[in-house]
């Protein structure tokens, strides 16, 4: 098959034996050094995103994708705001609720954020039914006063299902003794667990009306939109509100939880860069290899001269070599990088059989396993990056190569 002189010379190159053992030895470090590289990049980002998603799911499972707020005062027209909503095919669920900041106070006392929902709806919004680790969500009844706690919150209070905790509102009202924090009591009916730490210690739930009354108001805080593309949230929260008489706050999962979002996205783009160091490492050592393999080639290349090649194809000829190279081990590395994330759990679980550890407790990180979450957009970037290094690194080699003249070369042979 015919091939370009240059490339033919330069696969030649590559296949042929070197007089020199230790140029093949730093070749070979090359391509090791950019496999390991893609490899460790490929699977540290698998991570990262995996661990992000499963931050975000776990959040969500009590988060709204959206929410519409009334400006200022209650929402009285919220059956509308979900007839509205359900018109919506972008909308998979809807469900009013009143929030408010209170103390609430066992054997301690901890502020938590109260929620009042109206469990016949609550489903379509989360999943709190399905996350109850004692008790039932279906005990929420209208004028029971019941309420379920997060389980980190319920131990901290130090009650269980069947006791009584008080609710204090940021609100004083009057008495012979003068101003108080409005009270109430309620009884601990469930207790449910999210898998996410401020969800658990700081969220209690309570039936809307039983909130709605001991708050004295006669609407919803808000209504929340679960979405069948949490991507759109934003714009659908948006429409919603604009087809609602009146005024209305909108906000989404991603400007609710922007700071959570943005340190997630800023470790995983450090730590993006900082293993991309692992890849410039072996493109060095791939300057390393080419120079030296001018240098050993210095007769050859007064031979290609002397012969009509020009100093454009002699650098070409170099430029072959070490692109193959690069792409040779970033090939390499997209394999073990692709094998090494899909198996990262078999091998975690093998590391704490065979030392007797745990590296992710449950009790610490609530997450069993190691998540991973491959995209494609970060494998292109990683395969992206190590070819483009892999290239830039055979410039200067070949570069000097092209700048090699024949009588000093011949010289001495």
């Amino acid at each position: 098959m015919f091939k370009p002189v240059p490339a033919a010379i330069g696969l030649r190159y590559l296949r042929a034996k070197r007089r020199n053992g230790f140029i093949s030895f730093i070749s070979l470090a090359s391509i090791i050094g950019i496999a390991l590289g893609v490899t460790v990049l490929i699977t540290t980002m698998a991570v990262m995103s995996g661990f992000q998603k499963e931050i975000r799911d776990r959040l969500l499972q009590f988060a709204a994708h959206a929410t519409v707020v009334a400006d200022g005062e209650p929402m009285r027209d919220w059956p509308l705001a979900l007839e509205t909503a359900a018109r919506d095919p972008r909308v998979a669920g809807a469900a009013p609720y009143v929030e408010t900041e209170a103390l609430l106070s066992g054997l301690r006392r901890q502020p938590a954020l109260v929620r009042g929902v109206v469990p016949e709806l609550e489903d379509q919004v989360s999943v709190l039914a399905r996350k109850m680790k004692r008790g039932s969500a279906d005990s929420l009844e209208e004028g029971s006063f019941n309420m379920l706690l997060g389980q980190e919150l319920a131990l901290w209070l130090g009650v269980d299902v069947g006791d009584t905790v008080l609710v204090m509102l940021p609100e004083f009202q009057g008495s012979p003794m003068g101003a108080v924090p409005r009270i109430k009591r309620f009884t601990v009916s469930g207790v449910f667990e999210a898998g996410y730490n401020e969800i658990d210690r700081g969220l209690a739930v309570a039936h809307m009306a039983d909130l709605q009354r001991v708050l004295r108001v006669d609407g919803a805080t808000g209504v929340r939109l679960k979405l069948h593309d949490m991507n759109e949230a934003a714009t659908v929260a948006h429409e919603l509100a604009l087809r609602l008489p009146g005024f209305y706050r909108v906000s989404d999962w991603t400007r609710e939880n922007a700071n959570l979002y943005q340190s997630l996205r800023m470790e995983k783009t450090v730590m993006g860069i900082l293993l991309s160091l692992i890849i410039l490492m072996g493109a060095f050592t791939l300057v390393n290899s080419q120079v030296m393999l001018v240098t050993d080639k210095q007769a050859d290349i007064a031979i290609l001269r002397t012969l009509g090649l020009t100093p454009a194809g002699v650098m070409q000829v170099f430029m072959v070599q070490g692109t193959l190279i690069g792409v040779i081990g970033t090939v390499l590395g997209f394999i073990g990088g692709v094998t090494l994330t899909r198996n990262l759990e078999r091998i975690l679980d093998a590391i704490e059989a065979l030392f007797d550890v745990t590296l992710l407790p449950e009790d610490v990180y609530y997450i069993t396993g190691l998540p991973t979450d491959m995209q494609t957009g970060d494998v292109v970037t990683t395969l992206v990056v190590a070819l483009a290094m892999s290239f830039l690194a055979t410039l200067y080699p070949a570069w000097r190569a092209a700048r090699t003249q024949p009588a000093e070369a011949l010289r001495y042979e």
